[in-house]
């Protein structure tokens, strides 16, 4: 692969994972209903879930990689669209109560509380459409034509992961040590916009790459 791409793929894997989403949410509040103990366990669920993903994406990849320029230049504007689709509804999206979440979290016994909790953050990786766009869309596009594909994916796969674990322990760091300041609308507004502006200024980069896959 190449280190530019990886480079690039980070930054945009960088920009997703840190965007609070439905993985990140869940992660705080069983964090705050169940301490800090247990929150790794829908974590690594939701990781789980992520590479599931990325073996069901990575099944079609070798027809994405064979066909032609053209094909890659839709597939590169697909992703340079869906980033900014994400920029616009992160930019527009509402203030998320982090207090109401943590109050509404589910107050689970403590005998098997790990496992149910890793079931739960497995269901919501597999069902969150940004994660399955992400790997359909934005994959094809960061792998070498000249070297194995299996190898790139597990790398793409990998980086994404550790990134979205991450996410999580900040976000779960964070929302302990200063929940009073999450309470706050106008922050999360702020924070919203600037995530959202940072994601069309990648989408709007992503078009400028160039294709190392096609023949």
């Amino acid at each position: 692969m190449h280190f530019s791409n990886w480079l690039v793929f980070c930054s945009v894997a960088f920009l997703v994972t840190f965007s609070p989403g439905p993985g990140v949410l869940l992660a705080m509040t069983n964090a705050m209903a169940h301490g800090k103990q247990h929150w790794l366990a829908s974590s690594l669920g939701n990781a789980t879930g992520l590479f599931v993903i990325s073996g069901v994406a990575m099944a079609g990849m070798g027809a994405i990689l064979a066909v032609s320029a053209l094909a890659f230049t839709v597939l590169k504007v697909v992703g340079a669209l869906y980033l900014i689709y994400l920029g616009i509804r992160q930019w527009r999206s509402q203030a998320v109560s982090f207090a109401a979440a943590e109050s509404a979290a589910p107050q689970a016994e403590i005998p098997g509380i790990s496992r149910r909790l890793y079931v739960q953050g497995m269901g919501v990786a597999l069902t969150n459409p940004k994660a399955i766009l992400f790997f359909s869309a934005l994959f094809p596009q960061f792998i070498a034509a000249d070297a194995p594909v299996l190898e790139q994916v597990a790398v793409l796969t990998c980086t994404f992961v550790v990134m979205s674990l991450l996410s999580h322990l900040f976000y779960v760091l964070v929302a302990r040590l200063f929940r009073g300041q999450l309470a706050n609308p106008h922050k999360q507004q702020l924070f919203n916009r600037i995530s959202g502006g940072l994601f069309v200024l990648l989408g709007l980069s992503l078009l400028r790459l160039k294709n190392k896959m096609a023949a």
